[in-house]
Formats: structure tokens, C-alpha cells, sequence
């Protein structure tokens, strides 16, 4: 990956090529960080103004496609079969299945909303447990269209204004975010259970 990042680095011309191309195959759950892809290609178009449509062109849609490609693909037509592999086993149990489609019925569009905004690994749990449980495909499509636009405008604009100052708050405010997700899953369990124990 530093191998990559370097080459984005140093030649414009071919970054959005590179950028686009690793956020697609992020979307097959191979370990290429979306935040890493944002913060570099503000980074760049900084620096290269001319670029900078580009830059954020192939950022926006390298995530929005990855994210069809997990729901779509890994989740709707691989399915269960998933679960066979340990690896995306831990990543969408049945009950963190259970518990993202509670979140879809009861939010709907604010779960990817707020969802994208999580991290440490989340986003791709959160769209693969969303294809597993048949999420509608075009509800799918549309409500996360909206939440990668929000996402990916808010921390490109914030990356390309401020620069490498803004990583150290944006990765103090991804904390207080997964504290919040942790919070929201803790009262789920619990509203479950006292749900549990009415019946």
C-alpha cells in the first residue's frame, strides 16, 4: 500500500486510475481504506488544482461502487455462502445481521448515513449485512448515494481546506462516533432482551 500511495503521490496524472481502481476492489473486502484514499486525493487536488474534479470524481465513485459491489455482489448473490468463510463470518454474524437490519427498518437512509461516518471496518459490515438480509436493491442504491455524497464532500472539502492538520481531529471525532455506534448497539441488546422476557 505504500508502494501505491507513493505512486499516487507522484504522479497526478494516473492518481484517479489508482485511486478509483483500489476503492473498487475494496468493495470484494479487501483491506483498502476509504478515509486513506479521501485524505490522499484532497491531499493532491490541493496541490494540483486542475486535478481536483478528477481527484474527487474517482474517490466518490470508487466508494459508491465499492459499496454496491458488497451489497450487491458479496452480500445478495454470494449470500450465505459467505458464512462458510471464516473471515466474513466475524464480519456479518447473524446477529450483527440481526441487529443492522433492526437499524435498516427502523432509520432506514440515517443508518448508512450515519453508518459511513463509523469507523474501524464498519461501512463494509454494514453493507454486506445489508445484502444479505435483502435489503431492496433500489432503496439500497439510492438511500446510499446519499450517504456517500454527504460523506465523501464533508471529508474531501474538510481534507482539502485543512490539510494534514485535520487528520488528528477527524480521527478524534471517528472515536466519539464509535462510542456512539457501540452506545446505540448496547441499547439494542437490551431493548431485546426486556422484549424477550415480555413474551
Amino acid at each position: 500500500m505504500e508502494e501505491l500511495l507513493a505512486l499516487i503521490n507522484s504522479n497526478v496524472v494516473l492518481a484517479p486510475y489508482i485511486i478509483f481502481g483500489l476503492l473498487f476492489l475494496a468493495g470484494f473486502n479487501i483491506p483498502v481504506s476509504e478515509d486513506i484514499m479521501l485524505f490522499t486525493s484532497a491531499l493532491l487536488a490541493a496541490k494540483n488544482p486542475d486535478y481536483l474534479i478528477p481527484l474527487f470524481t474517482a474517490v466518490f465513485l470508487g466508494a459508491y461502487i465499492s459499496d454496491l459491489i458488497c451489497y450487491g455482489f458479496m452480500g445478495r448473490f454470494l449470500g450465505p455462502k459467505l458464512f462458510k468463510i471464516k473471515f466474513f463470518a466475524s464480519m456479518a454474524s447473524p446477529e450483527k445481521l440481526e441487529k443492522v437490519n433492526y437499524f435498516f427498518k427502523k432509520y432506514g437512509v440515517l443508518t448508512l448515513i450515519f453508518g459511513r461516518f463509523i469507523p474501524f471496518g464498519f461501512r463494509n459490515a454494514l453493507f454486506l449485512s445489508a445484502g444479505l438480509g435483502k435489503m431492496n436493491a433500489w432503496k439500497f442504491a439510492i438511500s446510499d448515494l446519499i450517504a456517500c455524497t454527504i460523506s465523501c464532500v464533508t471529508y474531501f472539502y474538510i481534507y482539502y481546506s485543512f490539510g494534514e492538520l485535520a487528520v488528528e481531529y477527524v480521527k478524534k471525532s471517528n472515536y466519539v462516533i464509535g462510542a456512539i455506534a457501540i452506545i446505540a448497539v448496547i441499547i439494542f441488546a437490551i431493548k431485546k432482551k426486556k422484549a424477550n422476557k415480555l413474551k
